[in-house]
């Protein structure tokens, strides 16, 4: 019976298909529906176990969120959860609790920090074998000037390994941007180029947390390269392609010492599981029985449906077909993880971070994460990182149009375009009767409402609102108090813009 204990390290799951045909041991096309480098410690605590699996569950569940589309997927879910666990160290109240449940995070901070340490010394301890190459690498930039939480920067480089370092995002945000890069680039061995973007980080940032990630792993049995050769691979039941397919075979009759392969067949599936050199780390592949059975697949998977197939593998000789291929991607995961069940923490004036610098005015603008792989003959390759920037919650303030200067104005039928009236505008004072002036309007930020008010001596005026500039839909606003000193309305603000104006009645 094989060691149940399982940590996902990264996940190259991948909707391939496979050509319908009846099981054999010794010859058959092997796609990828799901790769998964897996470790199993000689010791896990049950805490860590507990982690490990709520690690697992959020992979998959991600998975199933960006499963939506018939293209190839891969990303490191180990990354990604490390990288949000960094920064839900300085997470609080509802923003907290809404990170633990979707991500599968301990609601007690400093044991779970402590845990994500020891699994991090675990998977440290794997590239000292020397077999494989692992580097898992975590960095803070901070902005110079601000102050941030002694025990939220001890925590990052404690329990995480991660360096600290500073940067004038406020004046000198590419050049920021281009050393988090380089940093990104240095740790995966320049596989991962450039996941930030442009603009991306400018002088609102105050903190960006990052994590990399890359592998590199030759198999126990390698595929020789003269084995390789081009046959069809079929898309659907209705298309092909023609692909490179890294070949096997099973040994010949009476070699001792050959390989055999954990392996286990169903009527809808068979599953493999291919080691690399220090049998640390192994890929283990996922194959449908028919070539549309991927959908059908990935709606079994689960912790227990994939602890429950390592379960019941057995070694085996079988020929291995294998497509050799190259995945990249890229993806901004903000809306996604809100959609999941955790959108405080990317919500403005609602978000609560005050677990980094003792304020609440903190929240995510942006998840970044970008993964790479290649897979040959002679084993595995694969990086991957993601990317957190925090930005301050900005008091929202109205737009200010200051028509203080000569002006040209016309007037028009929006229904025919006629232009009814037309003119200029260079003296308010050269003519025509006084104009009524509008009341001022007063914004005050307090907790998560913003206050809008204008004095309560001036009448006949109606507070209308506004999405979009560009449009004439202003809505009148109903519910105004009147305290005696001023008329006001609280709201709370949501995600996009609102204009506010006052119309004369």
């Amino acid at each position: 019976m094989k060691n149940k204990n399982l940590l996902f390290l990264d996940s190259m799951l991948t909707p391939f298909k496979s050509r319908h045909r009846k099981h054999s041991l010794k010859a058959g096309l092997l796609a990828l529906l799901g790769c998964v480098l897996l470790l199993r410690p000689t010791a896990v605590t049950a805490q860590l176990q507990s982690l490990v699996d709520s690690n697992t569950a959020f992979a998959l569940n991600l998975y199933e969120q960006l499963a939506t589309n018939d293209g190839n997927i891969f990303f490191s879910p180990y990354s990604i959860s490390t990288c949000l666990a960094m920064t839900y160290a300085g997470a609080a109240g509802n923003t907290e609790a809404q990170m633990s449940q979707v991500l599968g995070f301990g609601t007690n901070q400093q044991q779970f920090a402590s845990l994500f340490g020891d699994l991090q010394t675990e998977l440290d301890a794997t590239q000292q074998t020397n077999a494989i190459e692992l580097n898992i690498a975590n960095a803070l930039w901070t902005q110079e000037g601000l102050s941030f939480l002694p025990a939220f920067l001890e925590t990052a480089t404690d329990q995480y390994q991660a360096s600290v370092n500073q940067a004038d995002f406020a004046t000198e945000a590419a050049a920021a941007t281009q050393e988090i890069n380089d940093w990104v680039a240095q740790e995966t061995h320049n596989r991962i180029q450039n996941i930030v973007p442009p603009g991306s980080i400018n002088s609102d940032t105050v903190l960006v947390l990052a994590n990399a990630i890359y592998f590199l792993g030759v198999w126990t049995e390698a595929f020789a390269v003269s084995n390789t050769t081009t046959q069809p691979f079929f898309l659907s039941s209705t298309s092909q392609v023609e692909a490179p397919l890294m070949d096997l075979p099973t040994p010949a009759f009476g070699v001792t010492n050959a390989m055999m392969f954990n392996y286990m067949v169903t009527a809808d599936f068979q599953a493999i599981e291919l080691p690399y050199a220090s049998n640390q780390l192994s890929m283990v592949i996922l194959l449908p029985t028919q070539i549309d059975g991927w959908r059908q697949l990935e709606q079994q998977l689960s912790p227990a449906f994939l602890s429950g197939v390592l379960a019941q593998m057995t070694p085996w000789y079988i020929e291995v077909l294998l497509p050799r291929f190259t995945l990249e991607s890229y993806f901004n995961l903000g809306p996604t993880l809100a959609q999941m069940g955790m959108p405080d923490a990317f919500t403005p004036y609602v978000a609560d971070f005050s677990g980094i610098d003792g304020a609440d005015d903190l929240y995510i603008s942006q998840v970044l994460h970008k993964a790479w792989a290649q897979v040959n003959e002679a084993g595995t390759e694969a990086a991957a990182a993601t990317v957190v920037t925090v930005f301050p919650t900005v008091v929202f303030r109205p737009p200010v149009f200051r028509a203080d200067h000569p002006f040209i104005f016309f007037i028009r039928d929006t229904q025919t375009g006629s232009i009814l009236f037309l003119g200029r505008l260079a003296n308010p004072l050269q003519s025509g009767p006084t104009p009524l002036p509008t009341p001022p309007l007063a914004v005050a930020h307090s907790g998560n409402s913003l206050k809008i008010s204008w004095p309560a001596s001036v009448t006949g005026w109606t507070l209308r609102q506004n999405s979009d500039l560009t449009t004439t839909n202003w809505t009148p606003i109903g519910g105004i108090t009147n305290d005696g000193t001023n008329n006001f309305i609280t709201i709370t603000p949501s995600a996009g813009s609102l204009f506010f104006h006052l119309k004369q009645q």
